[in-house]
């Protein structure tokens, strides 16, 4: 019995892990290059139940009765890194990056994954805008949010102060005749990004070959005057929600009917 309530109880993290990574693709909907989340589970490894017939001190025989999983986990959440669509805005502060990074030998489905002649899964190359953070002298992060601004101090900057770099290598002051171009820079696997929050990006110290420059024939386009809009699906993700809602209140259902049963082993059948 006891089984059965972890199991249940193991749906409900789950689905609040779940519910959660869709509530804030949902929030947003409106951020400039954010890319949505998925949660997904997995089930913990099976268990091969046995009973020994004929008792073991008989010489009985062990017969398999089945296998039993216990519950499910979140295993991950993984980022969808595909393209958002672009909105014109009009500010020559405002970039978009529009990234089709193809590689020799495989095709890339709408998930941004292919596989390669060996089987093993290839995901696709991404771009990414590069900004320095003022307070420590190049540190650097990676972000797909093209809405800048300009600082107290003239600097080109996002909301949270970090400033572009451009194509020289350098964090430049705005100046409206000569715009900055930014720097842009490759992200081979696109899973080693580390999110930092505010759709920033940062890489450990072992995947730091993994961010290299532009190749000559990578798909890549700067665009200015646009921003690029949110890839989450905002119909799906409601979907989502609600599925991740109604098995959370399925599981809880579960939880109760086993405490009741509990219940009524500890305070009525104990009695008897």
């Amino acid at each position: 019995m006891l089984r059965g309530l972890y199991t249940a109880a193991s749906g409900l993290t789950m689905q609040q892990r779940k519910h959660d990574t869709v509530t804030n693709n949902i929030a947003n909907l409106n951020t400039p290059g954010f890319k949505q989340e998925t949660t997904s589970a997995r089930s913990f490894p099976e268990v091969l139940i046995s009973r020994i017939r004929g008792g073991e001190a008989g010489g009985g025989t062990v017969v398999n009765v089945g296998k039993m999983n216990t519950g499910v986990f979140a295993e991950e959440t993984a980022r969808l890194m595909v393209q958002g669509p672009l909105q014109q805005t009009g500010n020559p502060l405002d970039y978009a990056l529009v990234s089709d990074i193809q590689v020799n030998g495989l095709k890339f489905d709408n998930g941004g994954k292919a596989v390669g002649p060996d089987g093993t899964v290839v995901y696709q190359p991404e771009a990414l805008f590069v900004v320095e953070n003022p307070q420590v002298a190049g540190e650097r992060h990676y972000t797909r949010n093209g809405k800048f601004t300009v600082d107290a101090e003239g600097f080109v900057a996002n909301a949270d102060g970090y400033r572009l770099v451009a194509a020289n290598g350098q964090t430049v002051r705005y100046d409206p005749a000569n715009p900055p171009i930014p720097l842009v820079m490759k992200v081979q696997n696109p899973n080693v990004l580390l999110p930092e929050g505010n759709g920033l990006f940062t890489v450990g110290a072992n995947d730091e070959g993994q961010v290299v420059a532009l190749a000559a024939g990578d798909q890549v386009e700067v665009r200015k005057g646009f921003v690029e809009r949110s890839n989450v699906d905002p119909t799906q993700a409601m979907v989502d929600m609600t599925t991740a809602a109604r098995a959370y209140e399925a599981n809880q259902k579960m939880v109760q009917f086993y405490d009741r049963s509990m219940d009524k082993l500890v305070n009525d059948v104990g009695r008897v």
